[in-house]
């Protein structure tokens, strides 16, 4: 009864979560507009944390609650889940064209942001300095994207700013910190009922629950016609939840990880490197390349759940 009761209160919180990041980010971009913020300034912060949101909520209460497991794991199997089911599911649908920008500017960036991490966890560990350099690099980045006048390939809502957008935008942010404190203590439970350990739940169950406003808009981008912009969405989520995720949660409470982290991390660095050649392969992801990314998370999952 415990276990259903559980699974019943991830699914709402996932539902919540989802919701919750949607007002944020329409009310938000509203007010943005409102008080003169550009829409490219809008979609490289608003919009972009807006739909990180989920993974900021659960991976701070997780952190403050001093489950590092779940925090890292979370931020660790979302970044595979948005690269392997998500990008490597949509290549299979329809193959990906790709650009230069894509690939070397934002493609760049995240192999390096990605073995940086790989360095500072070697020791299973993430101190205040190493989550403030973090957060250092991502204010850098999105200050050289607005200096440079980068076009932003988030998809900036419509709409006129209204009154209500401001309640509206509390109510998000109040949706989304509640849901994620109970998606948290819901996993935890999950996790020491079934036998599993809070790394296996945080980098599976909840990883794939706070994406999903990146498969929604991948989705709504792929009836569009725009998988080149879902590919951009995808990787710009990926620094989102590297650097400013876990570098806000670490800030808040250093981490400690469990010794399994080590192979799902170093997974990551493989697979953010093997995405970006096939980016650059003929400037497009093509179908298959699409199956293999799917099969690497698929094959991960069962190793997880098998440990």
């Amino acid at each position: 009864m415990e276990t259903l009761l559980d699974i019943i209160i991830i699914i709402v919180c996932i539902a919540a979560l989802w919701q919750g990041a949607e007002l944020v980010v329409n009310s938000a971009t509203r007010i943005a507009r409102k008080i003169g913020m550009s829409d490219l300034v809008i979609g490289l912060t608003v919009v972009a944390i807006g739909t990180s949101a989920p993974e900021f909520a659960v991976t701070v209460v997780a952190a403050l609650e001093g489950q590092s497991d779940i925090s890292v794991g979370n931020v660790v199997g979302s970044n595979i889940f948005n690269l392997g089911f998500i990008l490597g599911g949509l290549a299979l649908l329809k193959g990906i064209a790709t650009t230069k920008t894509m690939v070397y500017r934002d493609g760049g960036m995240l192999i390096g942001t990605t073995i940086l991490l790989i360095i500072f966890l070697y020791d299973l560990s993430l101190s205040r300095i190493e989550s403030a350099v973090l957060l250092i690099i991502l204010v850098a980045y999105v200050g050289f994207l607005i200096y440079r006048r980068a076009e932003s390939e988030e998809h900036i809502p419509e709409g006129e700013f209204n009154w209500l957008d401001i309640p509206k935008f509390i109510v998000g942010i109040a949706i989304i910190v509640t849901a994620g404190h109970f998606f948290v203590e819901a996993a935890s439970d999950l996790a020491r009922l079934i036998g599993l350990s809070e790394w296996v739940i945080g980098v599976t169950i909840v990883a794939i629950g706070t994406s999903a406003p990146e498969i929604a808009t991948s989705l709504v981008a792929l009836l569009r016609g725009q998988s080149g912009m879902s590919a951009g969405n995808l990787v710009g989520s990926d620094l989102f939840n590297l650097l400013g995720v876990l570098g806000l949660a670490g800030i808040l409470n250093p981490m400690v990880v469990n010794p399994a982290a080590q192979s799902s991390i170093f997974l990551l660095g493989g697979m953010v490197l093997l995405v970006v050649i096939m980016m650059r392969s003929g400037w497009r992801l093509s179908r298959w390349e699409g199956g293999v990314l799917i099969l690497i998370t698929l094959g991960r999952w069962i190793l997880d759940f098998t440990r």
